[in-house]
């Protein structure tokens, strides 16, 4: 899978029908929650300037959502350490048929590099301790941690990519 094949666009109001349904995927509501709260927040979020929101493509199919913010926009105390313009990640692969065969790995490590390369001095990504598939996905992108933090949905681990 090469990283050119991957493809990132502004998520919109159209989107959100896609998201709704990637958000009640059995896979997705385990860790994001419930799906209608969630794809009520995704709706408020759209005209939220501190937030970008994007969906993701691997050879023109989108597949995929994540989201990523500087983290003193939503203060969070596991995120109170790191720096000035430091960017916090969240993401989840919505089509079913697309888990476990390496895409979150590949697009996550693809958006990490360019938010570095446009400044941002840490990339943050927090995944709850159970969730062992995507803290694989994120090793595999070049995120690195293992201290559990406290987090408003629950123990987490920290994770900071170092590329």
């Amino acid at each position: 899978m090469s990283a050119e094949a991957y493809s990132f666009r502004p998520a919109t109001a159209g989107d959100l029908p896609m998201l709704r349904a990637w958000l009640s995927a059995p896979e997705v509501a385990r860790w994001w929650g419930d799906p209608q709260r969630e794809a009520a927040t995704l709706e408020e979020d759209l005209t939220e300037a501190a937030m970008t929101m994007l969906i993701v493509s691997f050879q023109g199919r989108p597949f995929a959502y994540v989201q990523h913010y500087a983290v003193d926009a939503w203060p969070q105390p596991h995120f109170a350490h790191l720096p000035v313009g430091a960017r916090a990640i969240d993401a989840f692969v919505g089509e079913p048929d697309m888990l476990g065969r390496g895409h979150g790995g590949v697009f996550l490590r693809r958006l990490a590099e360019r938010l570095k390369a446009e400044g941002s001095p840490a990339i943050a990504i927090d995944p709850d301790v159970d969730n062992a598939r995507a803290r694989r996905a994120y090793a595999r992108a070049g995120f690195r941690g293992e201290t559990i933090v406290e987090t408003g949905e629950g123990p987490a681990i920290l994770m900071l990519f170092e590329g």
